[in-house]
């Protein structure tokens, strides 16, 4: 009884295969040319073109111009010209985001002394405070002599920026000191009125 299944198939595929009309073929090609739409073919107006083109030519000017800054400003150092003999450059000279930090702490440190308030009983924290920052502010000029003397290097550099950091650290602190002085101050003034 074990009969081939593929053998089977085939037999039944040939029996039941129904036999299609002369010239079927034909009147399906013609229907279905009917009911589809022809397509065009598709031509680019001239003014398409010169679109792209001028796209591709904007762009790539672009990416160009783009690509030489970066470059430049990574590679130029800007040096300054002091005594018409010495040439000097700063930290913000060395790069662009060199010159933003520099600017920001400079600008925070500036902002921070003119917020301070002297009075007689805070003059001498005041004193003490700026003496301090007498110190580091002629450490960063030696650094920056270093900078101009060897040359930019990773360790002045991050030397420089340590000191501007700690300038607005000190300056921060001092007027945390000067604000708990006041508020102490404030307490003993309504301690002795009540």
């Amino acid at each position: 009884m074990a009969r081939d299944i593929r053998k089977l198939l085939e037999s039944d595929d040939e029996q039941n295969r129904p036999e299609l009309r002369l010239g079927h073929e034909e009147r399906f090609l013609k229907k279905l040319e009917a009911t589809l739409p022809q397509q065009k073919k598709k031509t680019l107006p001239y003014h398409k073109i010169a679109a792209s083109v001028a796209l591709i030519i904007g762009l790539g000017a672009f990416f160009v111009w783009k690509g030489n800054t970066v470059v430049s400003e990574e590679t130029v150092v800007e040096k300054k010209k002091i005594d018409n003999s010495i040439e000097k450059i700063s930290l913000g000279d060395l790069s662009p985001n060199l010159k933003k930090i520099e600017s920001y702490y400079m600008a925070s440190i500036n902002l921070e002394i003119s917020g301070l308030e002297v009075s007689n009983k805070t003059k001498a924290l005041i004193d003490s405070f700026m003496g301090e920052l007498n110190e580091l502010n002629h450490e960063y000029g030696r650094l920056n002599k270093e900078l101009n003397e060897i040359g930019p290097n990773d360790q002045t550099i991050t030397a420089m920026v340590k000191n501007l950091q700690l300038r607005l650290e000190m300056l921060q602190k001092l007027k945390v000191k000067l604000n708990q002085l006041k508020s102490s101050k404030n307490e003993t003034v309504k301690e002795a009125s009540v």
